[in-house]
């Protein structure tokens, strides 16, 4: 009975320390998140490449090497957010994330006529931009979304070596501005 009570009091003790440490460790991993690590590289509203290509250590790791990326923070309680990249490449495609790093919309240069313009807006701002379309607007593609803060992403798609400098070009020449209509 006197072993089974000590090894008792010593799992519960061992519990204790293992929580105790996870707890701490906490800050550290959360800290880390994609939203934090495109904070220490660059402003809201600021395009800014997440592959190594663009030189130096890339801010996010990229699972597939054959695709360069580019990302920018933005703040809707700023107002809507205009995302363009002039050019042609064989690939891209666009993921809109809130701060938690959730996936909120998707799409690709299948689905549009080309050429990447997109707006992203809260609902309500939607309505107001409903109200009167502006003229340079009318290709875009909008995204509505029930966020405050999110990420942009545009990923292109490199077949190989010789596309590198236009995908890279591409990507470079995005722009993240913050829109008010």
């Amino acid at each position: 009975m006197r072993k089974l009570l000590h090894a008792i009091l010593l799992g519960l003790l061992g519990a204790g320390i293992v929580h105790i440490i996870v707890l701490l460790l906490v800050p550290e991993f959360s800290e880390r998140d994609a939203w934090s690590r495109l904070a220490m590289a660059s402003d809201l509203y600021k395009m800014t490449r997440l592959d190594a290509e663009a030189g130096g250590a890339p801010v996010v790791k990229s699972v597939d090497p054959l695709f360069y990326a580019a990302a920018c923070r933005f703040d809707l309680a700023d107002g809507m957010v205009r995302v363009k990249a002039p050019g042609n490449v064989p690939f891209w495609s666009v993921s809109v994330y809130n701060r938690s790093g959730h996936n909120v919309y998707s799409f690709n240069d299948r689905s549009t006529t080309g050429l990447l313009d997109s707006v992203v807006l809260t609902p309500a701002q939607m309505i107001e931009v409903r109200k009167d379309l502006p003229e340079e607007l009318q290709g875009a593609i909008f995204v509505e979304a029930p966020i405050d803060e999110g990420i942009f992403v545009i990923r292109a798609f490199v077949p190989d070596d010789s596309w590198k400098p236009t995908v890279s070009r591409f990507l470079d020449r995005g722009s993240c501005e913050l829109q008010d209509f």
